[in-house]
């Protein structure tokens, strides 16, 4: 199948002209652009404003307020120039009838200044005003003209965000050359909605954006801004959809709809009941298996809620049908973990999957139908005669080396973690294999529906029965010594307990207490305790053996960075210490609080925290310590640290929106999706508008390569 390549209508080429066709843009102008911005006329025109600059006060000189935007007619004096090799700023003395103005140039050329400002002559100044030392001064002002010339001053300015070699007025005047390029292009949205919203058209809407004349322009809700945001959206709900409808057209979906031997035998042996939010996965999944649409499912879960059972019970259902299922992970660690939990589960049916991870490494098992062997060589094989129906593994499951004989299944699991083509790299290595990612970070529904509308989604949002709510408490860090005593006490009474610290060494840009040093003072506080450390630049033998040193329990406590945040499942640990708990995100502070409260052991979480905290995370401990409910944080983590940014790090999986913002525009998304279902229901007679559309604002790649099958 071809890629998604949206026609072009000629009316649009302007707007995908390279940025050196704009007023004062060259090569070297355009490299920086490329870097910040993007490389054509339409990156030039979405980089709208985040502030606004009101140049209308011309207050008398002996009345303006120190910091303050003004602007001043004055005449210039005389100039008091630095000599040469000396290193001081150029002065510039002025005056006006209400007082004097120093006007102050750094790294300042000869012949620019004399010539900007010439003695004798009247000029237009404007910028920020400071006093010092009893003189008014402006550094550096933003704009200096002839009094004849006052028309051509902006009285409101955009400020834009910018980057090293982009200066306010190169960028302002290569937006104004963009803006004269913009056609008028047919009208893509419907009359009514822009009529109940009172949007402008597209290209009024971008004028209006790029000059604003008060604060409120800057809102997302202002029309122009809206109207922006929507069809942003707009094009992103259309590039699911039709990622997802083209994923259906050509790969036929494959009926397993199993025989129940083994998911039966699985429900029959489990010590524990399945919780309501199971069954329903469980039941959507198997709907799904069963039908001849081929299965694209997104499986969410709060830490602990079970997704590994609700996998297995697929993965098992595909291999009663006579296929294979394979299981994803990102991590050694968690790859071990998964396998170790799976097989727990499938001991009382006598089956074993195996376990394929880095070059060299891997066992196998019975697996149900004879032994497998230990070798990759063996595990490989056995894989592709089919004597091996279920294996879990890490990115050795992509490898070219690894065929199937029939995989009915592919699992990922901590999807944001893997490229969007090496999950379809996996899925393509059957016929019309059915997918389920999994995800232990509950994502927002607005960002679950642009970052994976292409899937259909499955909620678990109930724990286990037994499990409690984890005791959350904040404390600041001058009380260290009572949190230690009173650590001590619970290993003493036969508690394990994990203690968390943001960085491995010492930083001087970032002043936290380095893992390694508090696992030194930890070991001379708590000198009865083995005190274990784990961290990423440990060698792998070494982390593995601390963290089996804590598992087993001849380590009470372990000192760790973020490399337990998945993965790592101990029922006995019950206590966990966050240091810094405020330089870290809500997703990762709810991550990593779910590394207990795994049994029905009363479990707490102590959110250690540096002061003074700024506003945000303040609001960070403070839900974490109202809430446990993964949903509700992920909302609230939206709120405050935005999409690009949710997960930790920017992610494949996550679309940078440039218009949009997810947390003010979520009624815009279900009206973008609502209206690009129409768009594709009404075939032909709208393909104009979504090919304009999908050029215009669909840019990532990861949805081009989907589409490409």
């Amino acid at each position: 199948m071809q890629a998604m390549r949206p026609k072009r209508p000629r009316e649009i080429f302007p707007l995908f002209a390279a940025t050196t066709a704009l007023p004062g843009v060259g090569a070297k102008l355009a490299g920086v652009l490329e870097k910040r911005i993007g490389t054509h006329v339409i990156d030039v025109l979405r980089h709208l404003p985040i502030g606004l600059i009101n140049r209308s006060a011309r207050p008398a000189l002996n009345e303006v307020e120190d910091g303050a935007v003004a602007t001043f007619d004055v005449l210039v004096i005389k100039h008091d120039q630095p000599p040469r090799g000396v290193r001081r700023p150029w002065r510039v003395l002025c005056e006006n009838e209400t007082g004097q103005l120093e006007l102050v140039f750094f790294h300042a050329r000869d012949d620019y200044i004399t010539r900007l400002l010439p003695v004798g002559e009247r000029r237009l100044v404007s910028g920020r005003a400071e006093h010092f030392q009893s003189r008014i001064q402006m550094a550096h002002p933003d704009h200096v003209i002839k009094p004849s010339e006052a028309a051509t001053m902006p009285v409101f300015e955009p400020v834009y965000p910018l980057t090293a070699g982009l200066t306010p007025k190169v960028l302002r005047r290569a937006i104004t050359g963009a803006l004269d390029q913009v056609p008028v292009l047919v009208e893509w949205i419907p009359e009514t909605i822009i009529r109940d919203r009172d949007w402008p058209s597209f290209d009024a809407a971008l004028v209006t954006a790029h000059n604003p004349q008060s604060d409120a322009n800057l809102a997302p809700t202002h029309p122009a801004r809206a109207r922006l945001a929507f069809d942003e959206l707009l094009a992103n709900q259309l590039a699911l959809l039709m990622v997802r409808q083209r994923a259906s057209d050509s790969t036929p979906g494959r009926r397993f709809a199993g025989t129940g031997a083994l998911t039966d035998a699985l429900r029959a042996a489990l010590p524990f009941n399945l919780t309501g939010a199971q069954d329903r996965a469980i039941a959507e999944i198997c709907e799904d298996q069963c039908s001849t649409t081929r299965m694209l499912r997104m499986l969410q879960g709060d830490v602990g809620s079970g997704k590994t059972l609700v996998a297995l019970m697929a993965m098992l259902q595909a291999v009663e049908s006579g296929a294979q299922a394979a299981l994803l992970a990102p991590t050694e660690v968690l790859a071990r973990q998964h396998h170790k939990t799976i097989n727990g589960l499938l001991a009382p049916l006598g089956w074993e999957a195996a376990l394929l991870l880095g070059k060299g490494r891997g066992r196998a098992g019975s697996v149900g139908v004879g032994g497998a062997g230990g070798k990759r060589s063996e595990i490989t094989a056995g894989l592709a005669s089919g004597e091996i129906s279920l294996v879990v593994g890490t990115h050795a499951l992509l490898s070219e080396d690894v065929r199937f004989a029939d995989l009915g299944l592919a699992v990922v699991d901590e999807q944001h973690r893997f490229g969007v083509r090496q999950r379809i790299i996996l899925g393509q290595k059957g016929t019309g294999v059915d997918v389920i990612v999994m995800t232990a970070t509950p994502i927002p529904r607005s960002l679950a529906m642009t970052a994976y509308g292409d899937l259909d989604h499955s909620r678990l949002d109930e724990k286990p029965a037994g499990r409690l709510p984890i005791d959350t408490r904040v404390m600041p860090d001058d009380r260290l010594g009572e949190v230690i005593a009173g650590l001590g006490r619970a290993l003493a009474a036969g508690k394990r307990a994990y203690w968390i610290c943001p960085l491995v060494e010492e930083s001087d840009k970032i002043d936290v207490t380095a893992a390694e040093n508090r696992h030194a003072s930890l070991v001379r506080a708590l000198p009865d305790q083995q005190v274990a450390l784990a961290h990423g630049k440990m060698k792998a033998d070494d982390r593995d053996a601390a963290m089996t040193a804590f598992r087993d329990g001849s380590a009470q406590l372990l000192v760790a960075t973020t490399v337990v945040e998945v993965g790592v499942d101990i029922p006995e640990a019950s206590i966990i210490v966050i240091e810094h708990a405020e330089r870290f995100g809500l997703a990762q502070l709810h991550q990593l609080r779910g590394r207990v409260g795994r049994s029905d052991t009363q479990s707490s979480c102590l959110l250690v925290y540096h002061g003074p905290m700024s506003e945000t995370a303040s609001r960070r401990l403070a839900v974490m310590r109202e809430t446990n409910d993964g949903f509700v944080i992920a909302e609230e983590d939206l709120e405050l640290r935005g999409p690009g940014e949710f997960l930790g790090q920017r992610q494949s999986g996550v679309p940078e929106f440039v218009l949009a913002d997810l947390s003010a525009h979520r009624d815009l998304l279900s009206l973008a999706r609502h209206e690009a279902q129409h768009m594709l229901a009404a075939g032909q007679t709208k393909a104009a508008h979504r090919d304009m559309l999908l050029s215009l604002f669909e840019r990532d790649e990861a949805v081009r390569f989907l589409a490409s099958g």
